[in-house]
């Protein structure tokens, strides 16, 4: 659950550009995401670190364009209080990664890590433990307008084939042409869970699925959905589940063999 921030623009984004080089990428994010653009370079007399911290809590959150070091330097002394800080989202000058750096769960910078990724392509970088110990990832294709209800009941069934339990999912996956699929938005805002859209091309690079659907590949342009989306989305998983059927959706399951075992994790909770 998010945190109402403490200030008078608790809901607003703020996209903070290190260098004009990076506009094209913050016009990108601002056009799906809206937000303030803050152009440090326009007040040359005045040093970055310094505007960013005359500005720090005026926006609920951030998207910083920059490098690690200039984003830790810009946040020195900052940070007060995990229920009142803003979310900081660092996302560096190749849109290739969004790192939740401050603020994942009660400023919802884990939710807006996801959303920045998905709109630049990005991978989204969550280290709070109680996301990076969930080793589930969900894949999930559906027909349009699919109903939450029909993709909730084949969740449930697919997680039941392994004996598992939606509180060990730690993000669903889909191709892009579903990003904004009512059904399946509504369904990971029900269960809390994040959405990771991989694009097409990516989808059909990965080339390799159990069973290739001639449905999938006449109205979607590729073998299949939930398979691919689940393995790209964790690189270090196995396929736990192939894909099964229900009702016109499609869901496989993905297990993260890199996590710590049951045992130890349930032992750190």
């Amino acid at each position: 659950m998010s945190n109402p921030v403490q200030n008078t623009q608790a809901n607003n984004l703020g996209i903070w550009l290190v260098r004009s080089e990076c506009e094209a990428l913050a016009a990108r994010l601002q056009g799906q995401l809206g937000g303030t653009l803050y152009r440090p370079w326009l007040n040359a007399g005045i040093p970055q670190k310094q505007q960013f911290r005359a500005s720090y809590r005026h926006q609920g959150q951030w998207v910083m364009l920059a490098a690690s070091g200039v984003a830790v330097r810009f946040l020195e002394g900052l940070p007060q209080d995990k229920q009142t800080d803003p979310a900081v989202v660092l996302l560096d000058e190749a849109g290739r990664f969004a790192v939740s750096l401050l603020g994942g769960h009660e400023g919802g910078g884990n939710r807006l890590a996801y959303r920045v990724a998905n709109v630049v392509g990005a991978v989204p970088v969550v280290t709070t433990a109680t996301e990076a110990l969930k080793p589930l990832v969900l894949g999930i294709g559906c027909r349009k307008n699919t109903p939450a209800e029909k993709i909730a009941a084949a969740v449930t069934h697919a997680l039941a084939l392994l004996g598992r339990q939606i509180g060990d999912v730690r993000e669903v996956a889909t191709i892009d042409l579903k990003a904004e699929e009512p059904g399946l938005l509504t369904f990971c805002a029900t269960n809390e869970l994040p959405l990771r859209v991989i694009a097409a091309s990516d989808v059909a690079a990965r080339g390799w699925v159990t069973a290739p659907s001639e449905w999938v590949q006449k109205n979607v342009g590729v073998d299949g959905v939930c398979e691919p989306c689940a393995l790209i989305a964790s690189s270090r998983g196995v396929l736990a589940l192939p894909k099964t059927a229900l009702e016109g959706v499609t869901v496989a399951v993905v297990e993260d063999i890199g996590l710590p075992d049951k045992d130890m994790r349930a032992g750190e909770q």
